[in-house]
């Protein structure tokens, strides 16, 4: 069993995709020993997303699935299998936790509710995951991370004035929920050892993803007023943009809030314009932005993002280098002293760097093993922690319940 601040905790793992596992994979980063359920029919969709090692499809080979799985067991379990949900069930009643993120509904279907698994295990903590709960008029409507974010308004609000919603490219949602779920799952934890109780957290992207538009809300509520698209502005900043700066598609954000208006002019020299009437204040200065910001671009455009960047810095007024996979990985020093990557071994794609967790605990550190091939811990599932004998797994591996 792995060392970590979650040690002793056994978790069953019921999640595919991205928000679920990524729940069990922190679980896991922190010792906690998870068993992730698979099959050979329906394995974790994931397993099939771009990219692959070395440009080569497999099953085990998706970097995006080898991501967000570390430190996990995988167990390939045919649930449809007529011996598959009672395997299931003698797993739950060795779990502290179990999570799932399938349609509502699906769990019941098979019988494995809360209230189906308190009486095998009457402590045991389950978390479901979902877009739109448990319970409600719409909670068995299908979705995703991507329809889900435009139900909590998000694609309202990004994009330009006088183009149509955008919405952002990953489903954004899924980012959300596993740190809501998490923070849920410990405090239920936290109780559990504090009274013997075991809890159902019933938690929804939706609902999540609303806490991100509160201030919005907050104006409609309050105010009237609807908020709607503004690209890159900010009602209480200007400049407040990505600028052109030298180089093929190079680019770096600024952002310039009231007390910063005069560092932000030392930075650029104090030129001529800057002392103009028209962006003597902040009202001045969002009145007459699209000027502001082409004089600003014609600044940036003569320097690198980098210099553009330490400048601004160095003066206390906000920015940040637009950086691309090739920068984050290999170009920038802070993430190699913050050793935010690990390099993991893993038996079909080789050596790969994987983020860490987003926090350090100085006592019980983050560490990493690889994401598991599927169905790669299938006996030692069954003989160690099921306590089944040889001849029992061998009876239910001819049987094709591990298909």
């Amino acid at each position: 069993m792995k060392k970590g601040a979650l040690e002793g905790l056994r978790v069953l793992d019921f999640t595919v995709m991205a928000a679920g596992p990524l729940v069990t994979k922190f679980l896991s980063d922190h010792g906690a020993e998870v068993i992730k359920l698979e099959s050979t029919v329906r394995p974790d969709v994931i397993r099939t997303f771009i990219p692959f090692a070395g440009g080569t499809p497999g099953i085990n080979r998706s970097i995006t699935f080898a991501e967000g799985n570390t430190g996990k067991y995988s167990f390939r379990l045919n649930l449809s299998h007529p011996l598959g949900i009672d395997i299931a069930k003698r797993l739950a009643s060795c779990c502290d936790i179990v999570v799932e993120n399938f349609n509502p509904g699906v769990m019941k279907k098979h019988g494995l509710t809360y209230d189906d698994l308190t009486k095998i295990k009457s402590d045991v903590i389950m978390v479901s995951m979902s877009g739109l709960g448990q319970s409600g008029p719409h909670s068995r409507h299908r979705n995703i991370g991507l329809s889900i974010q435009a139900l909590a308004g998000i694609n309202h609000f990004t994009g330009w004035p006088d183009r149509a919603p955008i919405g952002y490219s990953i489903p954004y949602p899924d980012v959300i929920i596993p740190w809501f779920a998490l923070l849920a799952l410990m405090a239920a934890v936290d109780y559990r050892k504090r009274t013997g109780k075991g809890q159902y957290i019933d938690v929804t992207m939706l609902e999540t993803s609303l806490h991100f538009l509160a201030p919005a809300l907050l104006d409609y509520t309050a105010n009237g007023r609807e908020g709607t698209r503004m690209g890159n502005r900010c009602a209480y900043a200007a400049p407040h943009g990505v600028y052109r700066c030298q180089g093929e598609d190079r680019w770096c954000a600024i952002e310039v809030f009231n007390d910063d208006w005069p560092s932000f002019c030392k930075v650029l020299g104090n030129p001529a314009w800057s002392k103009e009437p028209q962006f003597a204040t902040l009202l001045g200065r969002k009145e007459n932005e699209e000027e502001l910001d082409r004089l600003v671009e014609d600044w940036t455009a003569k320097r690198s993002a980098e210099e553009v960047m330490s400048l601004m810095q160095q003066a206390g007024v906000g920015a940040g280098v637009v950086q691309n996979a090739e920068d984050i990985a290999d170009k920038d020093p802070h993430f190699k002293y913050r050793q935010f990557y690990q390099v993991v071994e893993h038996p079909e794609i080789g050596a790969y760097e994987c983020p860490t967790a987003s926090f350090k605990l100085s006592k019980t550190p983050c560490e990493l093993s690889p994401a598991p091939c599927l169905g790669e811990h299938n006996e030692y599932v069954c003989t160690k922690i099921l306590g089944m004998s040889d001849k029992e797994f061998s009876e239910l591996v001819a049987s094709g319940v591990f298909e």
